[in-house]
């Protein structure tokens, strides 16, 4: 019975970052840009939401710095992709490289090691007591509300769907793109400093681990809709849980660590070929 409460528990702690990536990815992708950076947010809000606590000694500021981080890589995204009109694959595919080496560099300047950094002042609690989870679900119900329920959730959609329609009837179409995907990386930021914050009270290199990629996967699946999203990340996140379960108990640590990855694999092989996302994705304003 322990065992069994102990994958429940560890499934909705390992679900909670995924479903604020993912969330993040959503408002993106409804915007009209591509969610590849989650990954790099993601980091950087682990990495600054730990850099926050450390000179703070307060974990709320640390959670603060950590969607401050996301938020700044995902305003980078949104300047490279819509005032540069970089491709969107490219650019969040550079900053997820940009951010493992800035946060690299930037542990051996600050704490002289390249691995991880002190620990610092972290959350108390477990995912159910955590306020991150509570925000979490509070932000899944204010984004399916902002979408779907509010002239701005239109408005965002439209210029996800046709930015040249949506620019030729008078809308900001840039500002919109920059407010969606910035917000996104706060979403990814505020994921990263949970698992920085509360799964540890440090930062580890490379902490996101792939849960940037997984979280597309998710918010693909869940068919770019923020109910679902919570829905799907639970399937990843008992996953993660399952090999952590399975630890010591003889079977290859190396098999067990692939089991998140592979269900990833699997889902985007075989569960999300008839998922199309906004028309716009990937598009210009010109195009």
């Amino acid at each position: 019975m322990s065992d069994l409460m102990s994958v429940i528990t560890s499934t909705f702690s390992m679900s909670v970052p995924l479903i604020l990536a993912a969330l993040g990815g959503v408002l993106s992708v409804k915007s009209g840009v591509m969610a590849l950076g989650l990954e790099s947010m993601m980091t950087m809000g682990a990495f600054c939401g730990v850099l926050g606590s450390f000179y703070s000694g307060n974990a709320v500021i640390g959670i603060l710095a950590g969607m401050a981080g996301g938020g700044l890589f995902g305003l980078g995204h949104a300047v490279l992709s819509v005032r540069y009109k970089v491709n969107q694959v490219i650019s969040g595919i550079g900053l997820n490289l940009l951010a493992v080496a800035a946060t690299t560099l930037l542990m051996q300047i600050i704490w002289d090691n390249k691995g991880s950094s002190p620990q610092v002042a972290s959350i108390d609690g477990n995912v159910f007591t955590s306020p991150i989870t509570y925000i979490m679900l509070a932000v899944m119900f204010f984004e399916y509300f902002l979408l779907f329920k509010t002239r701005f959730g239109l408005r965002l959609r439209m210029v996800g769907e046709n930015p040249k329609a949506a620019s030729t009837v008078g809308l900001a179409v840039h500002k919109i793109k920059y407010i969606g995907v910035t917000a996104s990386g706060v979403l990814a930021g505020l994921g990263g400093a949970y698992l920085s914050l509360d799964h540890l009270n440090m930062y580890v290199r490379d902490m996101s681990a792939g849960r940037g990629y997984i979280a597309v996967a998710i918010m693909i699946l869940a068919k770019y809709n923020p109910f679902q999203v919570l829905l799907c990340a639970l399937i990843f996140g008992f996953s993660d849980a399952l090999q952590i379960s399975f630890q010591g108990r003889g079977v290859p640590p190396q098999i067990m660590a692939m089991l998140p990855y592979a269900v990833t694999l699997l889902v985007l092989a075989f569960g999300a070929r008839h998922i199309t996302p906004p028309a716009g994705v990937g598009c210009h304003d010109d195009d």
